[in-house]
């Protein structure tokens, strides 16, 4: 019968115990050195959570969007009061060619009409959405839904990132309210359903009525001009993107860009 080295269960606890003593030692080697006598071991702690921090930077992106919106406004003043003095400014630098003149004076109508078309379009959704979320929440319970469906309708005018916002808000306030996460999710949920009906069934009926473009350059417009100008910048977007491609369909050496934009 051939015999192994196998070690015997007693032996191999006795190896374990060893090295578990081997660790101890080393543990108690690294360990830093008692201070000496008369003085105080310093130990750093984290510094508290402080709210007034975040109240502080808070109220700072909230004074930064009231003065990009008081610069909105006045700039929205200068253009309405000027008339049609940049009309007709337009026309004339482009020359004394009377094609040239008749393609601008064309950009220029498509241009009003796109944007009067997307403004009463936008007008119209978010005022469903906003009736929509108050009537819903307030059914529910929910405080200050009349808010709630004021801030549901202005956010619906962020393609994409504005519904989810909105989402995310509601259901952190249902939480804090409620003190459920049924409710916090029931809340959140209807606020989703609503502006996902209005997103896939009203807003694409009106919008073929006006240039209709794709969802990828809606997008990347979105991220680059709210990178530029933040919040303002996604809700100037898609009015932008509008512009550039009436502008683009009209010139001949643009148009393949305004295929891009479109659809």
């Amino acid at each position: 019968m051939i015999e192994t080295d196998r070690p015997t269960p007693a032996v191999a606890i006795q190896q374990v115990q060893k090295a578990a003593s081997e660790l101890e030692k080393a543990a108690s080697a690294a360990a830093p050195p008692p201070p000496p006598n008369g003085a105080a071991r310093v130990q750093v702690e984290p510094a508290p959570f402080n709210i007034s921090d975040y109240v502080l930077w808070g109220s700072i992106g909230v004074a930064t969007a009231v003065g990009q919106l008081v610069l909105i406004l006045f700039l929205a003043y200068f253009l309405l009061a000027s008339g049609d003095l940049y009309r007709r400014k337009l026309v004339k630098i482009v020359g004394p060619s009377l094609t040239k003149k008749k393609i601008t004076v064309q950009i220029l109508g498509e241009i009003d009409r796109q944007i009067e078309m997307f403004l009463l379009m936008e007008a119209f959704t978010s005022t469903v959405v906003a009736v929509g979320t108050w009537l819903a929440f307030r059914a529910l319970g929910v405080d200050q839904a009349a808010v709630w469906g004021i801030l549901a309708g202005v956010f619906n005018s962020i393609p994409y990132f504005g519904p989810v916002l909105v989402t995310g808000g509601t259901a952190i306030v249902a939480f804090l309210q409620f003190g459920s996460i049924n409710m916090a999710v029931l809340v959140s949920g209807i606020s989703l359903v609503i502006t996902s009906l209005e997103g896939f069934l009203l807003t694409p009926w009106l919008t073929s009525r006006a240039s209709r473009m794709n969802a990828v350059a809606i997008f990347v417009g979105l991220l680059f001009w709210g990178w530029v100008w933040n919040v303002w910048g996604m809700l100037l977007a898609v009015p932008m993107l509008m512009v550039l491609k009436a502008v683009c369909d009209h010139v001949e050496d643009f148009k393949p860009v305004g295929e891009l934009l479109g659809e």
